[in-house]
C-alpha cells in the first residue's frame, strides 16, 4: 500500500549547542506508517533560516568533523553583517547555503534507499534556538 502524498512535522530539541541530530529512525518510522511497501520519494525539509539537512555517516566522528569544518568555514565572530542574537549568529544564516534546508531521498519497498553508512541528519549551529521543526513528506 502506498500513499499518494503524506506530510508529518517532527519537533526536534537541539539544545543550546551546535548539533548534528540523526533523523534516520524518525524517517524510517514515518515510512513504516504511511508507505510500508511503497516506492517513491521522501522529502526532508527544515523550515528555519539557520539549519540544514545533511546525508552523512554518524557515530564514527563524521558528525563532529562536519561541525568542526563549519566552525572553520563560518567562524562565530563579529565579521557578519547579520548581528542580532549571540555573537557570530550571522554565520548561522549563511549555513543553509552550504548545508541545504532539504534532502529528497528514494524510497523502495517502504524503506529509505540509503547507502550502508548514510544517515539523514539535522544540522543546527544556532545556539539561540533550542527547538526545530522538520517536515517529512512522502510522495508515492
Amino acid at each position: 500500500m502506498s500513499t499518494a502524498f503524506t506530510t508529518r512535522t517532527l519537533s526536534v530539541t537541539t539544545g543550546s549547542h551546535e548539533t548534528v541530530a540523526d533523523l534516520t529512525a524518525d524517517c524510517d518510522a514515518f515510512l513504516r506508517e504511511v508507505a510500508p511497501d511503497g516506492d517513491g520519494l521522501l522529502n526532508v525539509f527544515v523550515p528555519h533560516a539557520t539549519a540544514g539537512i545533511a546525508i552523512l555517516e554518524t557515530g564514527a566522528g563524521s558528525d563532529d568533523d562536519l561541525l568542526a569544518a563549519l566552525r572553520t568555514l563560518l567562524p562565530a565572530d563579529n565579521r557578519w553583517q547579520h548581528r542580532h542574537g549571540t555573537p557570530g549568529h550571522g554565520r548561522d544564516h549563511v549555513l543553509p547555503a552550504l548545508v541545504p534546508p532539504h534532502a529528497t531521498l528514494p524510497v523502495l519497498g517502504g524503506r529509505l534507499a540509503l547507502g550502508t553508512w548514510q544517515s539523514v541528519c539535522l544540522v543546527d549551529t544556532n545556539v539561540d534556538n533550542p527547538r526545530r521543526e522538520v517536515r517529512l513528506s512522502f510522495l508515492g
